[in-house]
């Protein structure tokens, strides 16, 4: 920080401790050739995202054609209750944690589809825990929609891949019929090389197929 006398402000030197967590994650190396492997394939952004509640913190991204009208990119923050990523990574807590949360977050609406109730919420969340993927349709955004599915390393949710579309370019059916599996076999395809790059000491691992 710096000081003018009476106020502070950041420096450019901040970015060194945002760098140097997102290295520590060792996600970008890990997620970025089947990242941009999938935005291939489906043609749709993709992106990657922590949990810091009550928010998802954007750590990767893969962009193809703007479709919000806010600006996303790794530092990003949205709101863990009406995002895709976020429904995952919620869906990863432990039940007491979870309890907190929902016991303490207020829940913005942000269109007239976002759930802005605990109960509610909390039955979208056990959805995700049964299917192991979460689906949000235009909750943040009107005609916007995403998907998501948790990474995992050493059997544990670290963070959430999503994949998200235009409402009127691409209809659920295809959403879930055809980009869904292409999500789930990627999460799963990062999640492997997580596990092989910790167990190699940090070494880049990468998997195409």
């Amino acid at each position: 920080m710096r000081s003018d006398g009476r106020l502070f402000s950041l420096t450019p030197r901040v970015l060194s401790l945002g760098w140097a967590y997102l290295s520590s994650l060792n996600l970008w190396d890990v997620t970025q050739p089947l990242m941009e492997e999938l935005a291939d394939r489906t043609k749709e952004s993709c992106s990657v995202a922590t949990l810091d509640l009550p928010d998802v913190v954007y750590v990767a991204r893969v962009p193809t054609r703007r479709i919000m009208t806010i600006s996303l990119g790794v530092g990003t923050r949205l709101p863990a209750h009406c995002t895709g990523m976020g429904r995952v990574l919620l869906a990863a807590l432990p039940d007491a944690e979870l309890d907190d949360f929902l016991a303490d977050v207020e829940l913005e609406s942000f269109t007239e589809r976002t759930i802005t109730d605990a109960a509610g919420l909390r039955q979208a969340i056990e959805r995700v825990r049964e299917e192991g993927w979460a689906l949000v349709d235009q909750e943040l955004e009107m005609g916007l929609r995403s998907i998501a599915a948790p990474l995992r390393a050493e059997g544990r949710t670290i963070a959430a891949l999503n994949v998200a579309v235009a409402a009127a370019r691409v209809p659920l059916d295809d959403l879930l019929g055809t980009m869904l599996p292409e999500l789930l076999r990627t999460a799963q395809l990062i999640s492997t090389a997580l596990d092989a790059s910790r167990r190699n000491g940090g070494t880049r691992v990468t998997a195409a197929g």
